[in-house]
Parts: C-alpha cells; structure tokens; sequence
C-alpha cells in the first residue's frame, strides 16, 4: 500500500470511529483500537453498489474496485460508512471478479452495517485471552476485530462457502492477527468441537442449535439473532452459562438483525405494493394507534403470536401485510382509523397482541429456557396469568443443512 492510501485509510478509520463515540454507539476501549487499527480495505477490496431502484428485475449492481483510482474515492467512503458492504453475488468465486456493471444476481455474502458489529462485540463483553466462536463470518470483519482484543490464534471463524472461506483467510493472513476461517456448517458449531468463551452467529437462526449450547464454555456468553419468517421484527438472544453449567437466555426486539440461514423463507410485502395501492382496504374505527417502531417488545411478541405478517417500511403509512393470505391493513387516516383488505383481519390480530402485551407489563425482554442437549426452547415475559409465552420454531431442513432439527411443540395458533 502507498503512503498516501495509507495515510487516507488511517483518517477514514479515524472519522469512522469518531462518528461512532458521537453516536454514543462504541463506548469500549478495547474495541476502539481496534477499530482504528484493523485495515477494512484489506478485508473488503472490493464492493457492489446497487444501481436499480428497488423492486426492478433483473437487479442492476456496479461493481467497485478498490485498486482501481477511479474507483478508490467511492469504495474508502463506502467501507467506512457504517453501512453494508455487499461482496459476493449468487456464491460467485471472489478471486477473477472485473469491476463496473453487471445485472441479476442475488448477494450471498456482505460485511454487517458497523454499529451492529460494535454493538454485538461490546454485548459479548470481549477481553483478552477469550477463546472466540464465529459463526458465518464471511469476509472477516468482526472476526478481525475480536482477534485483535482476544489475542493470536484465538478467534476462529466456521463458513460454509468454500470460497468465501479462501478468500476470508487470505485476507485475515495479511493483517496478521491469527484470526481463522474454517469450513462447515455453522449450525454444528466448530467441526472440531471444544468450547468458546465468546461465540457471536452472523446467522439469524430459529432456535438455537444444541451444538452452540453444548460448546459454550462457564461463564461464557453466546449472541445470535432469533429470526422469524419475517424480516421485519427480529430478536437479539443473548445467552450465558453460568459457573454451575446452567445456560441462561435473554430475548430482546432489535430494530435489524442478521440474515437466516441458507435457504429460509422470508416473506415479502414489495410484490403487494400495487394490490395494496389500488385498494388499501375498507375503512373501520381502531383502538390501537398505530404503536412506535421502537416497541421492540410488541413487535417482537407480534412476530410470534400473529405469525406471518410482514410490514412494509417503505409505505406512507403503517402498511403491514400477511401475504400467504392475500390480506393486509394501512393505518390511517387519523389514529382511530384503519383500512383493512381481505380474509383475515391483520389488525385486529395486532390490537389483540398488544392488549395482551400491554396486560403482560409491556415487557421488552423474555426469558428463553434453553434444555440441556437440546428439546423445545420456551420464551416467557415473566410469570403469572398474564404472562406472554410462546415456543421457538424448529430448525427447518434446508438445501446443504445436514444438522437434526430442534425438537419443538410449536404451533401456528397463538399462545395462552
């Protein structure tokens, strides 16, 4: 690297990092050198930048070439950002890729947007020493970041894609922090086995695989986001073994959380755009204003006990849609009015959960009862007649997952 780029990335890592102690996001000494000192250039060379609007098929992308100079001003900023740094398209290898525009694909493999990462890493409580789990870590970041906190030959990485897994380990092989990338399915764990003191999934997952549970080490903790069929309200899990053996889990609302796994299906609200625009639905009286976006707690009840709604972010206003049911309901006009459309009456479901939320104390985290080698994991709010409970889906079989699922009792109907 010339001096000169040096010199750049050093104050583009510096403004980075400056912009997230302004945000009251990074507050941990530790992870602020290592943010300042892990060279993200080496780990993301390259990026796609999406050029079509959304909703536009085939997707049109551009390509971004970190050696390149006409390049180089638009990836440092892009890479810097905070944002998501989109690196592999439909499993592509990652050694041979020519930069400008390309059209159709989908992403496989992305860095996480940058708070999410400090956010995850300052959860874990990282320190020296720690032996360190990641689960899907694609290009490395957070990899990279926790080896330089933890140490040499302490941190590893468990991904499924080969290539990916090449060109992660080429690149933490530069920067020399003694971070590794091994092959395997994630939902497993390390191949090898052993225990973790830190393990951090880059995978949202139903439940939580037995395999994680069983290599988490006393007095370790274990992060992952809990994920639905819909991408509109995850949950963040975090869960620590005590110094006795017993795990204890914690479930919280997260305004974003990981991707699923390989092969999950999400529901989508965009394809109802054009239905829901020409007939938004018969207008009825309401006795739920539309609830804030930051009632994680309700939105994450929601996501469980009025299962397969989705929302569309994009609307004017609340559009929230339930799209195996051909139904949704728009908010408005006015707070004691709603529109609703088709067999099933995704509001009054939703005035339904927040009642019971609401009775419930208005809980913005659950306690999650994990069972020793595996069994169905139960969510409850607390205890008592009012309490909301549920239990997490299983891990469905999906293309290239070998691993048993979680036995469950879940069921479609809601929880009493």
């Amino acid at each position: 690297m010339s001096p000169d780029l040096s010199t750049t990335t050093d104050a583009h890592r510096a403004a980075m990092v400056e912009g997230l102690e302004a945000d009251g996001v990074l507050t941990d000494v530790r992870l602020r050198e290592a943010l300042l000192s892990v060279p993200r250039e080496v780990l993301l060379p390259h990026a796609y930048v999406r050029v079509s609007d959304a909703g536009v098929e085939p997707i049109e992308w551009r390509l971004l070439d970190g050696a390149h100079p006409d390049d180089r001003a638009e990836w440092l900023d892009l890479i810097h950002s905070g944002e998501s740094v989109l690196l592999q398209r439909d499993g592509e290898s990652l050694d041979a890729l020519v930069r400008g525009p390309v059209a159709g694909g989908n992403m496989t493999s992305m860095s996480t947007y940058g708070q999410a990462t400090v956010e995850a890493l300052q959860t874990l409580q990282l320190a020296p020493g720690q032996r360190y789990l990641e689960l899907g870590p694609g290009p490395g970041v957070s990899l990279a970041l926790a080896a330089s906190v933890t140490g040499p030959r302490l941190a590893v990485g468990v991904e499924q894609d080969s290539r990916m897994v090449a060109f992660a380990q080429h690149n933490l092989d530069r920067i020399g922090l003694g971070a590794t990338v091994v092959e395997g399915d994630a939902l497993g764990g390390h191949p090898a086995g052993g225990v973790f003191d830190r393990i951090h999934s880059g995978i949202g997952v139903p439940c939580v695989p037995p395999a994680w549970a069983e290599q988490l080490a006393p007095g370790g903790r274990l992060l992952t986001t809990l994920t639905t069929h819909t991408p509109s309200w995850p949950g963040q899990l975090l869960a620590a073994r005590t110094e006795a053996g017993e795990i204890e889990a914690v479930l919280r609302g997260r305004p974003r959380g990981y991707r699923p796994m390989l092969g999950y299906r999400w529901l989508n609200a965009v394809p109802m755009r054009p239905r829901i625009k020409a007939d938004p639905g018969a207008p009825r009286p309401t006795r739920l204003a539309p609830p804030p976006d930051d009632a994680y707690g309700f939105w994450l009840a929601a996501a469980y006990l009025a299962p397969g709604l989705v929302r569309d972010f994009q609307a004017e206003t609340m559009t929230i849609a339930a799209p195996d049911e051909h139904s949704w309901a728009v908010a408005g006009p006015g707070e004691d009015t709603v529109r609703v459309h088709g067999p099933r009456d995704v509001w009054a479901e939703l005035e339904d959960v927040h009642a019971r939320w609401v009775l419930a104390g208005r809980p913005d985290a659950y306690r999650v009862t994990m069972p020793e080698g595996g069994g169905p994991q139960h969510v409850a709010s607390g205890t008592g007649l009012r309490t909301l409970t549920w239990v997490l889906p299983p891990l469905a079989p999906v293309p290239n997952q070998l691993l048993a699922p979680c036995p469950t009792e879940h069921r479609t109907e809601k929880a009493l």
